[in-house]
């Protein structure tokens, strides 16, 4: 169920308007463009500089290695957890949280697109280790079909701001926001459904460590007891697991067919 971390980088790039120079066995390598340089290869006194002199500027290559097994050295180590992705999942929602594209086609007779609700989320595992999974689900408003790994099968299609020509739009007969609430059941059930040992792990140190924390300050004056506390909350925000679930960003598509 969980995103191919590859395509999600290719499809990220792709849609921000970046060439891709090569994308084989898991090492990808894309040549940015100004925007996509400046949020995220953090070089503000270069183009500061560059401005000022007035010139266009060189932005950077970016080779993302998702496998982990590839010997390529020349390159960034990606996955999920990693600072990069952290960094990729953070501009999407702070510039790109909802949006609305119709699939471009070519057609001379009235073609309708069925609009799709599609949710990319991302959930943290927070305990004595931390993990972090990324979804893509697709919901079709009209048939209520769900599809995992939707941004994978939207990757071939091209999509722009206006509808095509000679196309129209069919009305939802589900509501986006019931079909956002349909998807999140889907998550919660599969959250229900994982092997939560990671938890009881994470209860298990959580109590070694208080336990710790208590023999550590046993006689100890009044005063320090304060520290104590704030030592025994520090240890419930590492230890204490817990499951986050955030939406990255999401939008409606108008699809031609199912």
């Amino acid at each position: 169920m969980a995103i191919n971390l590859n395509a999600f980088l290719e499809n990220y790039f792709d849609a921000h308007h970046c060439d891709i120079l090569s994308n084989q066995n898991g090492v990808l390598t894309v040549q940015l463009n100004e925007k996509m340089d400046r949020a995220l290869m953090n070089r503000p006194f270069y183009w500061h500089y560059i401005k000022k002199m007035g010139r266009d500027g060189d932005p950077m290559k970016l080779t993302l290695i998702t496998n982990q097994d590839s010997l390529e050295e020349k390159g960034e180590r990606i996955h999920f957890g990693s600072p990069r992705l952290q960094q990729i999942l953070n501009h999407l929602k702070e510039n790109e949280r909802f949006t609305r594209l119709f699939q471009v086609i070519h057609v001379n007779h009235n073609t309708a697109l069925q609009p799709w609700l599609v949710v990319n989320i991302k959930l943290s595992y927070i305990g004595k280790h931390k993990k972090d999974e990324v979804f893509s689900i697709g919901l079709n408003l009209i048939n209520g079909i769900m599809k995992t790994e939707m941004m994978e099968s939207l990757y071939n299609k091209e999509f722009g701001m206006q509808i095509s020509d000679f196309c129209y739009t069919i009305t939802p007969i589900i509501k986006p926001l019931s079909g956002y609430k349909r998807i999140l059941s889907v998550m919660d059930q599969y959250i229900q459904d994982l092997d939560h040992e990671w938890a009881k792990e994470s209860h298990e140190e959580l109590e070694i460590e208080i336990d710790m924390l208590k023999h550590f300050y046993q006689g100890a004056p009044d005063e320090e007891l304060e520290q104590m506390e704030k030592e025994l909350q520090d240890l419930n925000e590492r230890y204490l697991p817990k499951i986050h679930l955030k939406v990255v960003n999401g939008g409606i598509f108008y699809l031609n067919g199912n």
